[in-house]
């Protein structure tokens, strides 16, 4: 009768347990845990002519509004923070800059030192142009534009939230080995986007 009354004790203190378990992970209201980043891919993206095309990383879109993060024209890369070099370039009106890194995309996990993050400035791009000194290798003898390795850039967005991105191809529909015969000024990129007040990746 003993061991009868243990057993059906034991059962029922398993079964408690078990439903409390449960009730925990389906409780979300009080879950404070940040979502996780997820990494997208831009395929395509065109910057063939000299108007700039701007993108937004919270809309994950082209956009036409003030509300655009960076912007691209050919191999210039601009931030929607600090002043116009030329008159062709959109107005910034927001809070932008960016921080280079050195690592791999999936290394980035933390945001640089606020001292590392520069705008556009009258004189010089956030991101410089020039073969080697910003984002891309320029091959002379072929006209081959080729991202550089190891580069990351930590974005900060229009409204002061963060973002990170790598360039993967500047041809259309990005061929691992351009060509000559090659459509140029066609990006694609990954980027991650952060939303929430955190200071990670």
């Amino acid at each position: 009768m003993k061991t009868k009354f243990l057993k059906l004790s034991l059962l029922a203190l398993v079964l408690f347990t078990a439903s409390c378990s449960s009730d925990d992970n389906n409780n979300t209201e009080d879950d404070n845990t940040v979502p996780a980043v997820v990494t997208t891919k831009v395929s395509n993206l065109d910057a063939t002519q000299t108007e700039f095309t701007k993108f937004s990383f919270s809309e994950n879109k082209v956009v036409t509004t003030d509300d655009w993060d960076v912007a691209f024209s050919t191999t210039t890369i601009l931030v929607n923070g600090g002043v116009k070099m030329t008159d062709s370039e959109p107005d910034r009106k927001g809070s932008g800059a960016v921080s280079i890194v050195s690592g791999t995309f999936a290394s980035v996990t933390l945001y640089p030192a606020a001292s590392t993050f520069v705008q556009d400035a009258a004189t010089v791009y956030a991101i410089p142009k020039g073969s080697g000194k910003g984002w891309y290798n320029y091959d002379m003898p072929t006209s081959i534009v080729t991202p550089l390795a190891g580069k990351v850039f930590v974005i900060k967005t229009h409204d002061g939230k963060y973002a990170k991105f790598e360039i993967l191809s500047y041809y259309k529909d990005a061929p691992a080995a351009p060509t000559t015969e090659s459509l140029p000024r066609y990006y694609t990129f990954n980027f991650a986007y952060q939303a929430n007040s955190t200071t990670t990746f």
